[in-house]
């Protein structure tokens, strides 16, 4: 498989899984779907595991490493900034989307027996704010609520900033241990050709085009959202504020793209968009190690903006509930602000509840939307990951923090025995010169 990229392995993984998928399906064959099913849950599984561990180290090292980065502070506001741009850009194009395609005009669905998802924390803005703050630091890392993990990471990087040098010894800890997540995690990741073959596998044999007859509407204008966003309002912001050639930048970033269609995880991908951004983009590693994960846990175009702006005009239609002008304002509005809601992980039912209970829409609206969650999670995700290396090149732009002569060399392997064995060769040179 070295004879082949990363790229065409997750491609070759893709179109495996949906031919047995296919066959499973039509021929009926439960052996084939259970195991395409196991296959694909070991992989999330093992995505999963690194999840609390990656994300809080990852905050931790990040925050306190800006005191490592001149202009700290206005890197981490433009940063901030240009999420917030971004997001507004991709809520707006959902919006004006949802109002030409109208997704849930005609559509009959039975909403009697449509249950209301009851999640903690994420049915009000009140709920959701208290919901920040863990009540019990285990049970943050025990239940997996990424957004507690973010919530401790950035008060105790911020504390080990201000602490200093007493500080290093946890700081040193934390980096050790980002260090043997991220290469373990990276293991994983070169399982994510077979891990794809059985996550798309699995979809096609258990749901098939069936679940998406009723939801197609709803269905196309999430996809063309996202590809609105990945190949109209992205590719303008690389050209005219990055002076980024579009094509360079897909071409390099593809990977990690890939990865997060299939994997529907920002966090999982996160070592790998963090690679591509550094030796691949040419952003400034220091100023990456902060904005990538950063990006990971709260950067969330796909699930923060287009989805949640569709499908609340989906349910709206759905239930004959009529939204006015100040209802889309608020929709931009929880898009913009609410977007550290999804965490990297959760996918996009936090913020749909969120989006749905500040209209004051029907909550059932989420239970006949969580079939074809998973359909929708892939391109989502996608948009969520290229967003969160779109930003770290806009601002390392503008801050001179990037490298030219790295974005315009030919695309670097990926394989850890390479890139390993090319540092060795440059630490060489470095010692002779």
């Amino acid at each position: 498989m070295k004879r082949f990229s990363f790229s065409l392995q997750l491609l070759l993984g893709l179109v495996v899984g949906v031919a047995l998928g296919f066959v499973a399906r039509a021929g009926e064959l439960t052996w084939l779907a259970g195991t395409l099913t196991e296959v694909g849950k070991i992989f999330v599984q093992l995505l999963k595991l690194a999840v609390p561990p990656l994300v809080f180290t990852a905050v931790v090292v990040s925050v306190a490493n800006l005191r490592n980065v001149s202009g700290a502070a206005r890197l981490a506001g433009r940063t901030l900034l240009w999420f917030l741009i971004t997001s507004l850009a991709a809520v707006t194009a959902a919006i004006g989307l949802g109002l030409l395609i109208n997704p849930g005009k005609g559509v009959t669905i039975a909403t009697e027996g449509a249950k209301a998802v009851d999640l903690e924390g994420a049915g009000t803005w009140i709920d959701f704010l208290t919901g920040i703050v863990p009540t019990n630091v285990v049970t943050a890392f025990t239940e997996l609520n990424v957004l507690q993990i973010v919530f401790l990471g950035v008060v105790l990087g911020a504390a080990a900033m201000a602490v200093g040098e007493k500080a290093e010894p946890f700081l040193e800890v934390s980096r050790s241990v980002l260090e043997l997540v991220q290469k373990a995690l990276w293991w994983v990741i070169r399982l994510a050709p077979i891990g794809t073959a059985g996550l798309i596998g699995k979809s096609v044999a258990t749901y098939g085009w069936d679940l998406l007859a009723p939801l197609a509407k709803l269905s196309a204008g999430v996809y063309i959202g996202c590809a609105v966003v990945l190949a109209v309002i992205y590719p303008v912001l690389l050209s005219l504020v990055g002076r980024v050639s579009p094509l360079t930048f897909y071409r390099k970033a593809w990977p990690a793209i890939e990865l997060a269609f299939v994997s529907r995880s920002s966090v999982g991908t996160m070592p790998l968009t963090q690679r591509i951004t550094v030796e691949r983009l040419g952003v400034d590693r220091d100023y990456a190690s902060f904005a990538v994960p950063f990006g990971a846990t709260t950067k969330m175009d796909g699930c923060a903006a287009v989805y949640p702006a569709l499908a609340a005009i989906f349910v709206a239609q759905v239930f004959g509930v009529p939204l006015g002008l100040g209802d889309y304002l608020l929709i931009a509005f929880v898009s913009v602000v609410g977007s550290a809601a999804t965490a990297g992980l959760t996918g996009a039912i936090v913020m749909l509840t969120l989006t749905l209970s500040t209209l004051g829409l029907p909550l059932e609206g989420v239970g006949l939307l969580l079939a074809i969650d998973p359909i929708l999670d892939m391109i989502r995700t996608a948009t969520n990951v290229t967003g969160q290396m779109v930003v770290p090149v806009l601002v390392g732009r503008s801050e001179g923090r990037l490298d030219e002569a790295v974005l315009n060399a030919p695309p670097q392997p990926l394989d850890d025995t390479l890139r390993e064995g090319a540092e060795r060769g440059k630490d060489r040179e470095l010692v002779s010169a």
